[in-house]
């Protein structure tokens, strides 16, 4: 929990007055969102991963010995049916949005922590149904009729001590209520670990203070020149002076248009037609709140049971025409604008993905927008072929070039396939003076499959290059083997300079990655540059300078 820093006690050194507060846990939420996001049963082992390493696993994980911080391969071979998904913080928050409104339709102003934890003022809640406990069985007995089974809750002074309080309750007993006053002496036994601070519990254990009731118990003067104050904060949770507000979130306007159809219509032009005035009381309650929609996502509910979905993405913002053309689109595919679809539609959901401030999208007082035409004629023409039938070319990560390409169908976000801020040991190197990831510039040209060739020394030898990176002579020319999309591919091409070579080796079980000796970057006569590659003893010219 990233804690906000809070102004210090006032001048006489008294905390500000601690407001009682409740908080509500729902352990193992990222599992709980991600399983029922790729649609496995409560049961089944998962894990949840964040940079390789288990963040988050379910109970039948668990049981199985799987356990925070191990590695992905560690945690499957102990449970070799475990089910294994990245942590998407998108998924994470958009599945906890129905359990806020959930617990809102009973008491107002809660305050997101995470998406898994939320808190709110004890004080509303408890009066209104006699008491701290009775209040807080009545909110987790509201979370099991929405199928949120296994919540905790916590009562403290504070929020810290109350998520501390909910974390230490158990399944039998869900709820932990901790005396007003009581907080100091409740987190005095809890490890440092609590607060979340790695660098400062790191330093605290090496110390030797390794309970919070330790940490409390040093002078708050002296907290403060030690550690600062981050540090002087954290020490005021550890003495249970936690005087932080709990502030109500701010509801989101309700956005989402949804169409009912009865009964179900089996023609584009209908579902259009009828998805007009939904379209207009969209964009009219966007135009209220000032927001324009630069990505809409269309769910289309079938009679057959199938719920069809896609993102839109526009390059300056919907209106109500873009609307029903994407509506129409996504159902029309390759026919006509009278078409019978595969299975009648009974539903129809517009929810905007991503809405911004009108006047972030406006044009700049020479213009400079981005063209409309291109994208709506793009859409079309992909409506018409198919979704992946228009793609957009996103440099990604990779050792070669032809591997840093990523193909995104148009309209999606362009998310490479691979980072290219990892490591790509084996890539060629950079040009002195420019970032160290890739060689600059970039080949205007990279084949598709690399072309056989033939690179000869002055006496007309072929080069060959030994596992150390020796080579036989200094390379002279070149010929391609003949090939059809290479104009004059028999044509011996002198070469008037010449770099490398850049040994690969990397990925050493991939049998193909290491029959990749060496590149190179060969000049010709006429001012044009070739990458090189050789594998065994055959070459390749795998891109080309113009």
């Amino acid at each position: 929990m990233d804690h906000v820093l809070s102004p210090p006690a006032d001048a006489r050194g008294k905390d500000r007055e601690q407001t009682r507060t409740m908080v509500v846990w729902v352990p193992d939420w990222p599992v709980t969102a991600a399983a029922t996001a790729a649609g496995h049963p409560p049961d089944t082992p998962v894990a949840v991963l964040v940079k390789g390493k288990v963040l988050a696993s379910s109970a039948a994980a668990r049981a199985e010995g799987v356990r925070r911080g191990l590695k992905a391969r560690d945690a499957q071979s102990r449970c070799p049916e475990l089910a294994v998904f990245k942590y998407d913080p998108v998924i994470d928050a958009r599945a906890f949005d129905p359990v806020i409104g959930c617990l809102e339709a009973l008491t107002p102003g809660i305050q997101v922590i995470r998406p898994g934890m939320c808190a709110l003022k004890a004080r509303g809640p408890s009066r209104y149904y006699g008491s701290e406990p009775a209040a807080a069985e009545k909110l987790l007995d509201r979370l099991e009729t929405f199928e949120v089974p296994g919540s905790r809750v916590g009562i403290a002074d504070g929020p810290f001590a109350a998520e501390q309080a909910a974390r230490t309750a158990s399944e039998r007993s869900r709820v932990h209520v901790v005396p007003p006053g009581g907080s100091a002496e409740f987190l005095a036994p809890l490890t440092v670990d609590a607060l979340e601070r790695p660098e400062l519990t790191d330093l605290l254990r090496r110390l030797g203070l390794r309970s919070l009731g330790a940490f409390a118990r040093l002078p708050a003067t002296e907290v403060l020149t030690r550690f600062g104050p981050d540090g002087a904060f954290a020490h005021r949770l550890a003495r249970g002076g936690d005087d932080r507000p709990v502030v109500a979130r701010e509801v989101p306007p309700e956005l989402a248009r949804k169409l009912d159809f009865e009964p179900a219509v089996d023609r584009v032009d209908q579902v259009a037609f009828a998805v007009r005035a939904v379209a207009d009381e969209l964009i009219d309650r966007l135009t209220e709140l000032g927001l324009v929609c630069t990505t809409l996502r269309i769910e289309v509910g079938t009679e057959s049971g199938r719920v069809h979905e896609r993102e839109w993405l526009h390059p300056r913002w919907f209106s109500a025409a873009d609307v029903v053309d994407r509506v129409r689109w996504q159902l029309q595919g390759s026919g006509t604008a009278t078409s019978e679809l595969t299975s009648p539609v009974v539903r129809l959901r517009l929810i905007p993905e991503q809405v911004d401030p009108v006047g972030a999208h406006v044009d700049g007082l020479w213009g400079g927008g981005p063209d409309e035409r291109i994208h709506r004629a793009l859409s079309r023409v992909q409506s018409m072929l198919g979704h992946g039938a228009v793609v957009t070319a996103v440099v990604g990560g990779g050792r070669g070039f032809v591997e840093r390409q990523t193909l995104v169908p148009w309209g999606d976000r362009p998310i490479p396939a691979r980072s290219p801020d990892e490591p790509w040991p084996g890539s060629l190197p950079a040009i002195s003076g420019t970032p160290n990831r890739w060689p600059t510039p970039a080949p205007s040209t990279v084949y598709p499959s690399p072309l056989p060739a033939l690179v000869l020394a002055a006496d007309g030898r072929q080069i060959a290059v030994s596992a150390r990176g020796l080579l036989s002579g200094d390379p002279a020319a070149f010929r391609l083997e003949p090939a059809p999309q290479v104009a004059d591919s028999s044509k011996l091409h002198p070469i008037t300079a010449w770099a490398g070579p850049w040994p690969v080796e990397e990925r050493w079980w991939d049998e193909e990655a290491t029959n990749r000796l060496a590149r190179f970057q060969f000049v010709t006569a006429e001012g044009r540059a070739w990458l090189f590659t050789i594998r065994n003893t055959n070459w390749y010219l795998e891109a080309s300078y113009d």
